[in-house]
């Protein structure tokens, strides 16, 4: 196509007080550095990649570090300068609200003013907060308040709860581990089932999930003397679960890892995804061209594209008056 289509759902912001707090404290996200960021440097990635508008969010490790009072700030600050890109801007930008946590009732605060007030397009979550996952009883408020408001809420990995092995960057494995604990509790704690009405995207394709499948379906099941037959029924009904949930494909969108995702996934729950800017340019150029001369269907790819997240975010359709 000759203009810009699609709608990046992983997409992410730095703004300049947050960086600065970042570089004060000696923080490397998933231990690389902290990337730059600016509203012209995102459009012009966004024009070359045919991104018509990127859904923007924080990324690890927010705005929790200890001090309650402080993480409120910076995540109203962080919030109201996402919304003044996206007024300034509303057909090429989106934002996911960042949330305080773990302190609850400041989330929940936060994110009646994020919805209400900014008017974000949903929320971001961290996969843990100080080891807890996101299906822990602790945080059932906040998913009660968000399946009130049929919030999309983008799931995205931090550090895992447990020492950095050496040598090992955390984005190359534990940001997989860690999505897949955060889908796993989501789904054996029954919050998937009890909080139908929000929308969770996983990132990165959903790390783990779509590769092991079957091993999250067997833990589901809780036996092991099943005859073959019934263990294949309840497992195909036990799947629909898996497709409840959003895959985008950032960072994920090759031959290696596209059959696992597309196998698992509801095709109608797949969205486009970059991690621009804390992907190097060099990884998202050879992971888009791996997409595009991927043998899908092209009405398959138009709603990766674009499709799927139209349905998710009314505002941007094109077909609007």
């Amino acid at each position: 196509m000759s203009r810009p289509y699609r709608i990046d759902t992983h997409q992410h912001i730095v703004p300049p007080s947050y960086a600065g707090w970042m570089h004060e404290k000696g923080i490397r996200p998933g231990g690389v550095s902290l990337p730059s960021w600016s509203e012209r440097s995102a459009l012009k990635f966004m024009d070359r990649h045919d991104v018509q508008t990127g859904i923007l969010s924080l990324s690890t490790p927010g705005v929790y570090f200890g001090d309650a009072v402080e993480a409120r700030r910076r995540a109203r600050e962080v919030n109201e300068y996402s919304a003044e890109v996206v007024a300034a801007r509303p057909e090429r930008f989106g934002f996911f609200a960042t949330l305080p946590l773990p302190d609850v009732e400041d989330a929940l605060a936060e994110a009646d003013y994020a919805l209400d007030t900014l008017i974000a397009d949903g929320i971001v979550l961290l996969a843990n907060y100080d080891g807890r996952y996101l299906g822990d009883p602790g945080f059932e408020p906040l998913l009660e308040f968000l399946n009130r408001r049929r919030a999309v809420v983008f799931v995205h990995p931090g550090e895992l709860p447990a020492p950095a092995v050496p040598g090992v960057p955390a984005f190359a494995a534990d940001f997989l581990l860690d999505t897949t604990r955060a889908a796993l509790s989501l789904v054996l704690s029954g919050a998937m089932e009890k909080y139908s009405g929000i929308k969770f995207i996983l990132a990165h394709g959903g790390g783990f999930v779509p590769y092991i499948a079957f091993r999250i379906l067997l833990t589901m099941l809780n036996e092991r003397d099943l005859a073959l037959s019934a263990l294949a029924a309840l497992t195909d009904k036990k799947q629909s679960v898996l497709r409840r949930f959003y895959y985008d494909v950032a960072l994920s969108a090759s031959p290696a890892a596209l059959p696992s995702l597309l196998e698992v996934a509801d095709p109608g729950r797949i969205t486009y995804g970059t991690d621009f800017p804390f992907a190097p340019s060099a990884a998202i150029d050879f992971l888009n061209m791996q997409y595009e001369n991927y043998p899908l269907d092209p009405v398959l790819r138009a709603a990766i594209d674009r499709g799927n997240s139209e349905a998710l975010f009314p505002r941007l359709r094109l077909d609007q008056g």
